[in-house]
């Protein structure tokens, strides 16, 4: 499998996504992604270089962003003092499910993250989804804390605002990577 940047092609697929997901979750009993989120919003993080996409041959099997840039009101100003990426928007399509990809796609972010030369990988999870959150603990992120001030991005309170990170370092995730060399964060 390989991985890509998104483009604005990928739209629909992505908008997609995040529906499929939404509805399989509401079957494990969380509102997690219930909200639509703002199809411009995405474009915006695709048009920026933080979208990509994990391909088998043509088909997409899953999707992970991948930002320099921190929700406002989630983490410190002695935290983005650390040099940070951050994971948002996690999906893989129910068809891959089960064959680690999250995992990949994880480990991924990180080596990519760690090329930039960043401390940290972190993420905000929903904040009522313990499934994601042991998913997130096993996957080797440690808790930080959570936060219920605040808004969400795409409308109503803050609902994802369980924080945690994990160091960043190089992997062997056995995916082809075909997106540019990451950019240096700035310190």
């Amino acid at each position: 499998m390989r991985i890509t940047s998104a483009t604005p092609d990928d739209l629909d697929r992505l908008l997609s996504f995040r529906t499929e997901a939404a509805e399989w979750i509401s079957q494990l009993g969380s509102d997690q992604w219930s909200r639509p989120y703002p199809a411009d919003r995405l474009l915006a993080t695709i048009e920026a270089g933080t979208v990509f996409m994990l391909r088998d041959g043509e088909r997409t099997a899953g999707t992970i962003t991948l930002t320099p840039e921190a929700e406002e009101g989630l983490w410190s100003a002695e935290e983005l003092g650390d040099c940070s990426m951050f994971v948002n928007k996690l999906t893989v399509a129910r068809e891959y499910a089960g064959r680690e990809l999250g995992s990949r796609l994880l480990d991924w972010a990180g080596d990519r993250a760690y090329r930039a030369g960043a401390k940290w990988l972190r993420l905000d999870a929903w904040t009522t989804n313990e499934r994601l959150q042991r998913y997130y603990l096993d996957e080797g992120f440690q808790h930080v804390r959570t936060v219920l001030e605040g808004n969400a991005v795409n409308g109503g309170p803050r609902v994802s605002g369980w924080l945690a990170q994990r160091p960043t370092r190089p992997a062997e995730h056995g995916l082809t990577d075909e997106t540019p060399t990451p950019e240096p964060l700035r310190t």
